[in-house]
């Protein structure tokens, strides 16, 4: 059994639409049938994008399954020889058995063409939507410039159930004029039913000056369709292409005016671990975002999400029903901080040395390594590294004892304290008390700064590093952030 992605373009004319009906033939049925007889073998297409009746495409993706030998890139020429001449499959080749042309991330984008002239072009006709009303361009751009980012696009979608969540991110949205020709060209992460159309005559009742550019950001927070303008016409719609993610993004960031957040992935790939920071959401519109975050983190392969509610520290509730996802309070993040007396410390020593440029991969290696199973702690980058040795306020040393490497330290020198960002020893170094003798050198770089003051943050369920610091004479001055973690299990192979 293998399984087959194509990329499909078709004249959505003659077509009710993609999606099996009842009522007449669609896209879907027409491959279904061509591929069975092709193949001799009942087959089913899954399509990533279900569109809509007499709307085109020139880059959907479908897949299937067979279990015929004949090669995958050869597939897509024996099925247009049986296909009608307003459908062709531009592309087939062999992908994973569990890749899913609607479970993987992807930036869609649609254009939507407006014929804008006095009398309508009959070869055009069935491409583009006629209007004869002369249209403000410039207006209608920034109309659409107010759609671009994440929002709940609720105004701009015929809702078909109450459960479906109506947030879209548009990355980019731009109004073209070629002569008497308009295209709006939107990309996005994905799109609800009929949203793209309901942009369209929105834009164009901006372009024929019923609404103002600025009526858009208030259609958006009334998130009530009857605030937007008319569905315009399906034959002015196609879908141009898919462009699928090949490496998962480090970090996503959803911001407006109803919320902020952070999900960071940098730790998915090697921990399944993934971290979000709300630094602020609508109380209205909170569980859903964390929701909907936790989801996007776990369909990434996330197995632990740990968040963090930067607003309210207790706004989340440990075994509350978020969708599929219930949460238990993980850890707290504590700010501990020591006052030195003049003199204390030990003299500076010589077995600290500084982090050279061509040491960056090294120590990237040993931080990872050491901090590799420590609660909330993060994965260093070569470039982040890089960034701390640009800063001549920020300070990186090896810790050698005896000649060897036995571990780090990373300093941030503020005005009135010295911060210890991170302090780690190799596992085969820990039990012969060199902690202890490095926070001790951490007393003698303060001294060496003029400063007086050490500060650090601390997980309360890292016990072993918290019990170091209250033995050192570190006393904790606040509770900084508080993280929920939820555990999604799976199936092998299952997202």
């Amino acid at each position: 059994m293998k399984r087959v992605k194509m990329v499909l373009a078709y004249d959505g004319t003659n077509y009710c639409g993609w999606q099996f009906q009842t009522n007449g033939i669609t896209i879907e049925e027409m491959l279904n049938r061509t591929l069975t007889e092709l193949l001799g073998e009942q087959t089913a297409v899954e399509g990533a994008s279900r569109t809509d009746s007499g709307v085109h495409a020139e880059g959907n993706v479908a897949v299937f399954d067979t279990e015929n030998r004949m090669p995958a890139d050869k597939i897509c020429f024996a099925l247009n020889q049986r296909l009608p001449e307003d459908i062709r499959v531009l592309s087939s080749e062999e992908v994973a058995g569990d890749w899913h042309p609607r479970k993987q991330n992807c930036v869609k984008t649609y254009e939507y063409r407006i014929l804008n002239r006095k009398v309508n072009m009959p070869t055009l006709r069935l491409y583009s939507h006629f209007c004869y009303f002369p249209l403000n361009v410039e207006k209608m751009r920034r109309a659409a410039s107010y759609l671009v980012g994440e929002h709940d696009f609720k105004s701009f979608c015929t809702v078909r159930g109450q459960a479906e969540e109506t947030v879209r991110t548009i990355y980019r949205a731009d109004v073209i004029e070629e002569k008497d020709m308009i295209t709006i060209r939107i990309s996005g992460s994905g799109f609800l039913y009929n949203m793209v159309r309901i942009i369209a005559g929105t834009l164009m009742k901006v372009g024929m000056e019923v609404y103002p550019p600025e009526h858009v950001k208030e259609i958006l927070r009334a998130r009530n369709r009857q605030a937007a303008g008319p569905t315009a016409p399906a034959r002015g719609l196609t879908l141009m292409g898919m462009k699928y993610e090949t490496e998962l993004r480090k970090k996503i960031t959803g911001k407006n005016e109803d919320w902020d957040y952070q999900l960071i992935q940098t730790e998915i790939p090697a921990k399944k671990k993934a971290y979000i920071f709300i630094n602020r959401c609508r109380e209205e519109d909170f569980d859903r975002l964390l929701t909907r975050v936790t989801h996007q983190a776990v369909r990434n392969g996330a197995r632990q999400v740990y968040v963090c509610d930067k607003e309210e520290t207790d706004r989340i509730i440990p075994e509350k029903k978020y969708g599929h996802y219930t949460f238990r309070h993980g850890h707290d993040m504590l700010m501990m901080k020591k006052t030195l007396t003049p003199g204390q410390g030990e003299e500076w020593s010589d077995e600290w040395e500084e982090v050279y440029p061509w040491q960056v991969s090294v120590l990237c290696s040993l931080y990872n390594e050491i901090f590799y199973h420590v609660p909330n702690s993060a994965t260093l980058t070569e470039d982040e590294i890089r960034q701390w040795l640009a800063n001549s306020r920020w300070h990186l040393y090896f810790v050698k004892n005896q000649g060897q490497t036995i571990g780090f330290v990373m300093l941030i020198e503020k005005e009135q304290e010295l911060e210890i960002d991170s302090l780690g020893i190799l596992n085969e170094f820990r039990g012969r008390g060199l902690a202890k003798k490095m926070l001790r050198q951490v007393e003698a770089a303060a001294a060496r700064y003029g400063i007086r003051t050490l500060s650090l943050g601390v997980s309360n369920s890292n016990t072993a590093a918290y019990s170091l610091y209250k033995a050192m004479g570190f006393s904790t001055e606040a509770v900084t952030s508080r993280w929920y973690v939820t555990e999604a299990r799976f199936k092998e192979g299952e997202r």
